[in-house]
């Protein structure tokens, strides 16, 4: 695989998975790649809410506005720049607030395959 480079106008966004609400996902690179780990970005609608128990660990780094992540172990909030890590199996719950937000991520392994 090559070096690359990549902006959120590369990606392709689709709602996220199982969720009803402003939640967007576009990965880059994943196991179509031959890659060991998926590289992504992801767009969060005002006030939105996402729950999920995590199937790989996830890395997520805020790029535009601010997201608050909650679990039985405590909750964080993130702005530009700031970086979360959600562990396998933890149980979150991932909290825009009034403007929205966006983020890249990268999953180990693939969330996709990880998910079936």
């Amino acid at each position: 695989m090559k070096v690359r480079k990549f902006t959120i106008t590369d990606a392709v966004l689709e709602r996220s998975p199982g969720q009803g609400g402003d939640v967007f996902v576009g990965n880059l690179i994943d196991q179509h790649d031959a890659s060991p780990l998926t590289i992504g970005y992801g767009r969060y609608g005002p006030n939105q809410t996402l729950e999920e128990t995590m199937a790989v660990d996830d890395v997520m780094v805020v790029l535009e506005g601010r997201l608050s992540v909650s679990g039985k172990s405590g909750s964080v909030t993130a702005e530009p720049g700031e970086i979360v890590h959600m562990p396998k199996g933890q149980k979150v719950t991932i909290r825009s607030h009034e403007q929205g937000a966006v983020t890249a991520y990268v999953t180990y392994p693939h969330w996709q395959e990880a998910r079936g």
